[in-house]
């Protein structure tokens, strides 16, 4: 009982027990399978690591967020950026799509897989400048 309430006291006084989850902000604009592809490990990773991980999607990579998403599977594992960013989604990160995506593809929203929206540009702005957030681009 005394360890408890002594780990519990530090907990507290360093912020452990509070402690926000990292965020970090993936922006994928690669047209490459491969690059797309090390950038849904790596954001899937990070979430397994204890982060909240934002997705944006702009150019071709924005085609992953499209209900008919399919691609090239890489090894070793045999799955497509599409299905890796899905995974991702089902483990609670959040993606979209550059503002500029769906107008100059001719897409609407309704072509986007459940849960993908198209970003703010204002909102993204200031999430990007946020100062605990890592922003990692491919």
């Amino acid at each position: 009982m005394k360890k408890t309430l002594v780990a519990l006291a530090l907990a507290a006084v360093t912020g452990v027990a509070s402690a926000e989850p990292q965020a970090v902000t993936v922006v994928l604009s690669s047209g490459s399978t491969m690059t797309q592809g090390m950038a849904m490990v790596l954001a899937n990773q990070m979430q397994e690591q204890g982060a909240q991980v934002d997705i944006l999607l702009c150019d071709r990579a924005g085609d992953l967020a499209l209900r008919e998403a399919g691609g090239e599977a890489l090894k070793p594992n045999n799955v497509t950026p599409a299905q890796l960013l899905d995974a991702a989604l089902k483990k609670g990160a959040r993606a979209s799509v550059c503002a500029l995506y769906l107008p100059n593809t001719g897409r609407t929203p309704a072509s986007l897989k459940d849960g993908i929206t198209a970003a703010r540009p204002d909102a993204m702005g200031a999430a990007l400048l946020e100062g605990q957030r890592k922003v990692i681009a491919f």
